[in-house]
């Protein structure tokens, strides 16, 4: 019996289409977190790996056969400790919704407050990056920086990043209606960006927008441009009515934009 013939007694139900749907629609998430990071790079070293394994087995070559086995050993663990960053991200995005941006009533103030301070950040030429705590609390990134206790206000965001300012060189948290941290450091997201006009700041919204499902809204120092991390995309430039729409939960008014940086998930 051939190897074709062998499939022709092969009879799928409806329970095999939905369990090949579901693995085909879990491989392209898997794949969609990945593309874009350094995951992808790692992934490609662990199949140069496999394919020399293959040979070696071919070639009956011993010793190679020997060292890859006691690294494929000890793999599980090493995928662990190299993707870390990438599996915190992959849980982070399996247990949140986008049906949920704020708990508040006052949603659409504090929506108000930030977009007038971002459009005077923008005019003034000053950098500042605010993230808008949703579901995953931001509370180990608020302990690297100040704690604060205040209402979201525009005049209070403008002067906290003025320049020279204590704490403008660092993220403003919101939480709610309320500024919880100032002066915070975010995490640098790890997936290239060849665009040299984006910064630091724009690398940490980036990077906590992978980590977590915050909205990071970024002014920059050097473009005066507005960007808004989420998702873990980058979008860019908007104007401040876009950042009020994206922190309200409204649908975006659309303008031209340029493409969009990192991986969507």
């Amino acid at each position: 019996m051939s190897f074709v013939d062998q499939f022709r007694f092969v009879e799928l139900g409806w329970r095999d289409l939905i369990e090949v749907g579901l693995v085909a629609y879990v491989l392209y998430r898997v794949l969609l977190l990945l593309h874009g990071t350094r995951a992808v790079q790692m992934l490609a070293g662990v199949v140069v790996l496999v394919f020399v394994y293959a040979v070696a087995w071919v070639m009956k070559l011993t010793m190679l056969l020997w060292i890859l086995g006691k690294i494929f050993t000890f793999a599980p663990f090493a995928a662990v400790v190299l993707f870390a960053a990438e599996l915190r991200a992959a849980l982070t995005h399996l247990g949140q919704t986008r049906l949920l941006v704020f708990k508040r009533m006052e949603t659409s103030q504090v929506a108000e407050e930030i977009a007038d301070a971002v459009e005077r950040l923008s005019r003034s030429g000053i950098g500042a990056i605010i993230a808008v705590e949703r579901e995953v609390g931001l509370g180990e990134y608020i302990q690297s920086g100040s704690e604060q206790q205040a209402k979201v206000s525009a005049d209070l965001l403008t002067t906290i990043f003025t320049p020279y300012s204590p704490l403008h060189d660092g993220a403003v948290v919101v939480r709610g209606d309320t500024i919880v941290g100032a002066g915070c450091i975010l995490p640098l997201s790890q997936t290239r960006i060849d665009d040299r006009s984006l910064g630091t700041r724009h690398r940490a919204a980036l990077g906590l927008a992978e980590e977590t499902d915050a909205i990071v809204i970024v002014v920059s120092e050097e473009t005066a441009t507005i960007s808004v991390a989420q998702l873990g995309v980058l979008e860019r430039p908007l104007t401040p009515a876009q950042v009020r729409d994206v922190l309200a939960g409204r649908p975006r008014r659309t303008t031209m934009e340029q493409p969009v940086v990192g991986a969507t998930a």
